[in-house]
């Protein structure tokens, strides 16, 4: 009788494949239709250049032969001698390539202005630089200090009307009160003009001070170098400090600016500066110093009697005469403050430790090489028992040999 499987003869070793070659032929099939797009000849999006763009609406494709025409961008203008600006797709996928076939244009020149210079920081008044305006010392500048070269209708252009430098005046300063200034019947002032404050005459017994900037100096378009001083009664108190003497800036009054300088009797020092002066609201500045005693406490600490120490114990040898002056100290502690004995953390370690230290390190590198040496051994024999294994055993399901061939 024969067995129902001995028409088909089955691999002990693997079983069949859950996809066919036919499936793999077939996918295989597929992506090579879908790559077809992806490798054809056909040009992409044409190219961009900076001086010129592209006639009409650009196609997601070309193919090979056909051409693109290029025209000059705004601000720019055709070569001399021209130069081609048409693009071909040409056979391997790839345009053809192309210079720039423009250049920019000019802006028209601009002169100096009268009392100033222009200034250009690209270099040229070509389309798309700057011009940098600057004026003369005494001379200010009425309008825009930087012009573009832009595009200006189908042609390029500056951006505004060229500045113009017109000279720096001031009008008179500020009047002030109890003072004058230099020159008041003046209407303007020229840049650099100085005008110079003082005071008037005060009909009382206190004098004026003019206080803040003297001199005042046209440095803008009627702009002055600070605000006008004022002038005013300033009159500090007498500055007297107990157990002091001034010893600069002597006098009975003492008015804006006055400095005094102290210094202490004997016995007494200085608690604060030396030196004030008297403020713009008449007050010192720094605060009034004051003269403090000095302390009269000795700086070494008393001789301690032997008679001030106790007595020390019988079982401790009697204190010398010489160290009646110390305290008594019941431990001693041998260590680096003591000459002669040295301290632990100078002692050198024992030889042995040194050689018992050195053992140790070798023993442990030997054990690691060793462990190392087993770990890869053990692997290396378990994965060739498995693998002589599986090549030997056979599944369980799978008929023997003898009974395909040799049915009972």
């Amino acid at each position: 009788m024969t067995a129902p499987c001995s028409s088909r003869k089955a691999s002990p070793y693997r079983s069949e494949s859950p996809f066919s070659s036919r499936c793999f032929v077939g996918i295989l099939l597929v992506a090579l239709l879908l790559l077809l797009p992806i490798s054809s000849d056909a040009c992409g999006e044409p190219p961009r250049y900076e001086s010129m763009r592209l006639l009409g609406v650009p196609k997601p494709s070309y193919s090979p032969g056909e051409s693109v025409q290029y025209e000059c961008r705004p601000g720019y203008q055709p070569k001399r001698p021209p130069v081609p600006t048409s693009a071909v797709c040409q056979d391997d996928g790839m345009w053809s390539l192309l210079q720039e076939a423009c250049t920019r244009k000019q802006c028209p020149n601009l002169g100096d202005p009268t009392n100033g210079q222009v200034d250009y920081p690209n270099g040229s008044i070509l389309f798309g630089s700057e011009a940098h305006y600057v004026c003369n010392v005494g001379y200010f500048l009425i309008g825009p200090s930087i012009l573009y070269c832009d595009i200006s209708g189908s042609t390029v252009d500056w951006s505004d009307n060229p500045p113009t430098c017109e000279k720096i005046l001031c009008k008179p300063p500020e009047k002030i009160l109890n003072g004058k200034y230099t020159n008041s019947h003046k209407d303007i002032f020229e840049y650099n003009e100085v005008v110079t404050y003082s005071c008037d005459a005060s009909n009382g017994t206190d004098q004026y001070s003019l206080v803040g900037e003297s001199k005042l100096v046209c440095i803008g378009n009627d702009k002055w170098s600070s605000d006008p001083p004022q002038c005013k009664v300033v009159k500090c108190a007498y500055p007297y400090v107990e157990n002091g003497m001034i010893v600069s800036g002597r006098g009975t009054k003492f008015y804006y600016k006055a400095t005094i300088v102290y210094r202490c009797i004997e016995g007494f020092k200085l608690n604060g500066s030396n030196t004030i002066v008297c403020g713009a609201n008449s007050t010192w500045e720094p605060e009034i110093p004051t003269c403090i005693k000095e302390s009269t406490t000795p700086s070494t600490q008393p001789t301690i009697s032997s008679a001030s120490v106790s007595a020390p114990p019988s079982s401790q040898p009697p204190i010398s005469s010489d160290s009646d002056s110390k305290p008594t100290h019941t431990t001693t502690t041998l260590g680096s403050s003591h000459p002669g004995y040295p301290s632990p953390s100078d002692e050198p370690p024992p030889k042995d430790a040194e050689s018992l230290g050195a053992g140790i390190i070798v023993a442990i590198v030997i054990g690691a090489l060793f462990g190392v040496v087993v770990v890869v051994g053990s692997i290396y024999f378990c994965f060739h028992k498995e693998k002589k294994s599986s090549r030997v055993s056979s599944p369980e399901w799978l008929p023997r040999t003898s009974e395909v061939a040799h049915p009972t």
